[in-house]
Parts: C-alpha cells; structure tokens; sequence
C-alpha cells in the first residue's frame, strides 16, 4: 500500500471559475474562543462556553505555470468588481484534493471568500529554484463534503 499523502494536489475553484492546481494550502482552520467559567462551591469543575468562531486565512502555493495569468487577472478582476458595485459579492470557493490517482479525495467549500494578497515569483538571474506564485484568502467558514 503506497502512502496516501504521496503526490497529492489542489484544485482550486472560486465561484466555479478554476484558478488552477495549487501543491500547497495552509490555513485551513478554525477556533472557538472558549470562556471558561468557574462554578462556586464546586471546586473540581470548570465550564467551557464556546464562543465566536474565527477562520485562519487561507495561503494557496503553486509553481509558475500557463495558467498563472489567470490567477492574476482573478485577483485583479476582484477589484474592478468591488468598484463597480460598491460592495462585496457573496463569492464561494472549492478546494478538491487529488490523490496519485487522480481521483477527487476530499473537498472543502468556503463561504465569503475574500482574496486578501497576491504574491507573484522571485526572479534572479542564474537561479534554479522553481519560481512560485502565493495567493491568501479570507473566509468566513469552511465545510467539507
């Protein structure tokens, strides 16, 4: 049995328009502040009451490839929206994790999505590092189905 984390990738989709295959996606994430609380007389319990909920950001990464103009021309196009219409657009997002099989593993649907950076490649001459684009997202919630 060969290991399932080997040559995986992600797909990204946003709003059904596909930004591409990404090999890195941090952040996938969430945290209830929890309050504890402390009964009198009872002094070997505490309460956890959850409160609000916050999502990490999420940093997509991938190598430079054909489909890298489109990814900046999303992120771009983002604003001229913004602009035109005054306000946010309620906008989702799909990931889809591929395995060496390249069949759909698991997805994970985000709601209000936001981009909130873009980050092109590094260029130095006589350098042989793959060149690598970065794009974070913010969002309001995640579930996976």
């Amino acid at each position: 049995m060969s290991d399932p984390g080997i040559g995986y990738r992600f797909m990204v989709d946003v709003d059904g328009k596909q930004l591409g295959a990404f090999t890195k996606i941090d952040g996938l994430g969430a945290k209830y502040d929890v309050t504890t609380v402390k009964e009198g007389g009872e002094n070997t319990f505490v309460h956890l009451l959850p409160g609000r909920v916050t999502y990490e950001n999420l940093k997509l990464t991938r190598p430079v490839d054909a489909s890298s103009g489109a990814l900046a021309a999303w992120f771009t196009e983002f604003q001229t929206e913004l602009q035109r219409a005054g306000r946010l657009k309620p906008t989702s997002a799909a990931i889809t994790a591929y395995g060496p099989n390249d069949k759909a593993a698991a997805t994970w649907t985000l709601s209000d999505v936001v981009p909130v950076s873009y980050s092109g490649p590094s260029f130095e001459a006589g350098s042989t590092a793959v060149l690598v684009e970065s794009l974070e997202l913010a969002h309001h919630g995640f579930w996976s189905g």
